[in-house]
């Protein structure tokens, strides 16, 4: 529910304050081979104040969200801040804003469904796979759904409420090949309530079908050959990348702490035919997976721009970043609980679309491999990564070959983006990203396919 005249508590502000109401709500059903494993329903809320002296922040927080307990959470953070600024503080100037002012929802004019009805759209998908994919060894299906409603007023002007909401349903199967487990999964859904993200249950079959021929395929596949080979990513592949290899990098308080991208800027690090960009709500006039228009400090979001044309050009800022590099607030600060400080986090990051067709991207490869689909992998402030790939084909003359079983891809990639030489003129979002950067929270990863060199992890 929306809270209500946040304003009235601005007299209470005496330095720069911030101040957060929120509740977050959750649904998660689980089903393993037709039994449900899971069925839960949470509710988490309450408000903080942060307060910002001399260069230090004194920050407070509670799961009350009455008058009382809002004032004395200002008032304790307001001391915490007058304190530390007192000890170790440095007098600054204002820091800068760009306040954002409005209410934006992602919730579903339908009406909600009980519990039940998430049970029985899951039963009636699994009991598709069931019947026509007998050999599946293992089904998993699991419904999350997760709505992250917010009401932040700011000293400098913010006055913002929003419902961010995002809806899932996760497929993973697994069948025996030679005796050993093979496994795939795939995730479907994105922005928005689950009445307005899925309809039918019959809606979701043809991509249950495609995961059930998918697996089948890498069953009956073979181990990727070890070395640097010239590969075609798809777009879940180049969107982890981006976020994982790029993104942090580019964070401006990970600059701060030491990230390779502090001795980059305004040089090249990619092939010039990558643009990469933080979207804040919407890319190409499409909603993005985690839309983000009034960010966690009450400042109104704008894209930023990362990379331009293969040159490192911008970096993503708090309040506090900006300051320190004299650039625009982006709109980047967000906290996943109430009990949070908003940090630098990523929301929507993609390299833009090319000029090429995949199908051409494919055919210039004359040995090498296309890879779909990803898993968990790693990456550090120098831009160095390793991921998982679960899904993927030999390309063999320029035509697809085998599927390929498991292996992994790993570089430096602002050396390894400088190798791209296609980027197809498509775009897709996977919708269900998290970021763990101290807290985990939703982000939206996607973009084009690319066409680059990368070494590649599997058996000789």
């Amino acid at each position: 529910m929306q809270y209500a005249n946040i304003e009235r508590h601005k007299a209470l502000f005496s330095e720069y304050t911030e101040l957060r109401v929120q509740e977050n709500r959750s649904v998660a059903v689980g089903i393993l081979n037709g039994d449900i494993v899971r069925n839960a329903r949470n509710a988490q809320g309450g408000m903080s104040a942060r307060v910002f002296k001399n260069g230090l922040w004194g920050f407070a927080s509670t799961p009350e969200s009455d008058d009382e307990a809002i004032r004395q959470a200002i008032r304790l953070a307001t001391d915490n801040a007058r304190f530390l600024g007192s000890k170790a503080g440095q007098p600054t100037g204002a820091l800068p804003a760009r306040p954002g002012i409005g209410q934006n929802s992602l919730a579903t004019t339908k009406p909600r469904l009980e519990q039940k009805a998430y049970i029985d759209f899951l039963r009636d998908v699994d009991a598709y796979a069931a019947a026509k994919y007998p050999y599946l060894k293992a089904r998993t299906l699991m419904l999350s759904g997760l709505d992250m409603e917010k009401t932040v007023l700011t000293a400098d002007g913010g006055d913002a409420w929003s419902l961010i909401a995002r809806s899932l349903v996760y497929a993973s199967f697994t069948m025996e090949e030679n005796g050993e487990p093979v496994d795939l999964y795939e995730v479907i859904g994105g922005p928005g309530q689950f009445e307005d993200i899925f309809d039918q249950p019959s809606a979701l079959y043809p991509k249950i079908d495609l995961l059930a021929d998918r697996l089948r395929q890498k069953a009956k596949g073979v181990y990727a050959k070890p070395g640097e080979h010239e590969v075609v990513l798809d777009s879940d592949l180049a969107g982890i990348l981006a976020h994982e290899a790029i993104g942090h990098t580019v964070e401006a308080d990970l600059v701060l702490g030491g990230s390779v991208a502090a001795d980059y800027m305004n040089q090249a690090v990619a092939s010039p035919l990558v643009t990469m960009v933080d979207f804040a709500n919407t890319a190409y006039g499409k909603l993005c997976p985690v839309p983000l228009w009034i960010d966690d400090e009450g400042t109104a979001a704008k894209d930023a721009v990362l990379i331009k044309d293969g040159v490192l050009k911008s970096y993503m800022h708090n309040k506090e970043s900006a300051r320190h590099f004299s650039a625009d607030p982006t709109g980047n600060a967000r906290a996943y609980g109430f009990y949070d400080e908003p940090l630098i986090r990523m929301r929507n990051t993609a390299i833009l679309p090319g000029s090429s067709k995949l199908a051409d991207m494919i055919a210039s490869v004359d040995k090498g491999y296309y890879f779909l689909t990803s898993s968990n992998g790693q990456a550090d402030s120098t831009s160095e990564f390793m991921f998982g790939v679960v899904m993927g084909y030999e390309i063999n003359n320029g035509k697809l070959g085998a599927a390929v079983r498991d292996c992994t891809i790993s570089g430096i990639a602002f050396n390894m983006l400088k190798t791209v030489t296609m980027v197809s003129d498509d775009m897709s979002w996977t919708g269900a990203g998290m970021c763990g950067k101290k807290q985990s929270i939703p982000v939206g990863m996607g973009g084009p396919a690319i066409k680059c060199r990368i070494n590649v992890g599997g058996r000789a």
